[in-house]
């Protein structure tokens, strides 16, 4: 058996999907998963969902009970920082200055929220929406249906907004964009999504940056251009950032902003460094079938990479190349997405189905007709017939046919 433990640097989906990986792959020697935060790993879905929602305390999220780490060999060191790695010497340093071994090591440091940087920005009631306390926080802030404001009109600002209008709150919804998530899926989609949350009585202000918050003891309201807006609770929901720097300071390759950020890594989520792998959130790897590096941060990519990277740190020929997907609940509507369109690329939409009867299907065209991604809408049948059109060439007409089969357009 090997001397020195596998160690995971990130209790979070990623790294608790690797540990779990491991054992079921047969590794029998130590394992050893390092987490920042104090609770037991969980995913993050649930927190903007049914959590939000006040249906389910954050335990729901909890990926295993502790005693599954205990049966299964998993050391858990929790509220426990790496504060350097040396590849070199095959040691990750702890924030207590203690030293541990590794034979392989696995990055899984996620994300943190971007938080913005004005005028009171301190004050009591702005919250944020990362970590499993977070979203304890803002689901008992939402029982006393306080007037909310969410700056962001990205997945969780939304999530964060139709939770709260579920909930009673009387919602404001504040972006610079013209309309949500023009970035992630066009104006086209994104106005499709503003007008369900219109009809749900979300009130929208576009074209608006925050210059700051009011209030003495607590927030009162959001300032933008002209006018303040008044706030009993805000929301920010504007990004993530990915925890790089223990990478960076380590020498491994790490992408530039203007690359879209990332650990750099090859399909088998081997970094620039020897016995040193990385998954989740930090991970821009090398797609086999897209032929082109991609970093996501969604849910699925993390249990997808986690489960990769423990089967390269066994030695198994593997490649990460699962299409990117991603899920959203919002009000009574469910979404699932499948594809990637990269930042820059020229695109259309065709739409099947009529969006005003609740279901409906959306893809992204490149200029030369090859389906780039695609989502449903309320059609739960659908998700594998869209995976299967990923990279395909389609005739753009018989594809928005909804009498024609996704098989035979």
């Amino acid at each position: 058996m090997t001397a020195e433990p596998i160690v995971i640097v990130g209790a979070s989906l990623a790294g608790a999907t690797a540990a779990k990986t491991l054992r079921e792959e047969g590794w029998s020697g130590g394992v050893v998963l390092i987490g920042a935060e104090t609770e037991l790993p969980y995913e993050r879905p649930p927190l903007s969902k049914d959590v939000l929602l006040g249906k389910k305390g954050p335990e729901s999220a909890q990926l295993h009970d502790e005693q599954w780490y205990a049966d299964n060999s998993v050391e858990l060191r929790l509220g426990t920082t790496v504060t350097a790695i040396d590849p070199a010497a095959h040691t990750v340093t702890l924030d207590d200055g203690s030293q541990q071994a590794y034979s392989k090591l696995l990055l899984a440091t996620g994300s943190r929220v971007r938080r913005l940087d004005v005028p009171g920005g301190d004050l009591p009631g702005i919250h944020y929406l990362r970590t499993a306390q977070q979203s304890q926080e803002l689901t008992d802030a939402y029982a006393a249906k306080p007037r909310v404001v969410v700056v962001g009109a990205g997945w969780i600002g939304l999530e964060a907004a139709s939770a709260a209008k579920e909930r009673g709150c009387e919602v404001t919804v504040v972006a610079p964009q013209s309309t949500v998530l023009a970035s992630a899926m066009g104006e086209q989609v994104g106005e499709l999504y503003a007008d369900l949350h219109r009809k749900h009585g979300v009130v929208f202000r576009f074209g608006a940056r925050v210059e700051g918050f009011e209030g003495a003891d607590a927030v009162t309201g959001v300032r933008i251009a002209g006018e303040v807006l008044p706030a009993d609770l805000v929301v920010v929901g504007v990004g993530v950032q990915p925890n790089l720097e223990l990478a960076e300071a380590a020498g491994l390759e790490v992408a530039s902003a203007e690359e879209g950020s990332g650990v750099v890594t090859g399909a088998d989520l081997q970094t620039s460094a020897a016995d040193v792998y990385a998954a989740g959130d930090i991970v821009r790897w090398a797609h086999p079938k897209l032929g082109r590096s991609l970093r996501v941060e969604h849910w699925q990519n993390a249990k997808d990479t986690g489960a990769v990277a423990a089967k390269a740190m066994l030695g198994q020929e593997v490649a990460h190349d699962a299409q990117p997907y991603f899920f959203t609940d919002q009000f009574d509507l469910g979404m699932e997405y499948v594809g990637d369109v990269p930042r820059g690329t020229s695109y259309h939409v065709v739409l099947r189905g009529d969006p005003a009867s609740g279901a409906y299907l959306a893809f992204w065209l490149s200029d030369d007709e090859h389906v780039l991604a695609g989502m449903h809408v309320n059609v739960w049948d659908a998700t594998d017939s869209i995976r299967a059109l990923i990279g395909q060439q389609a005739d753009p007409a018989r594809l928005g046919d909804s009498s024609i089969e996704l098989s035979a357009v």
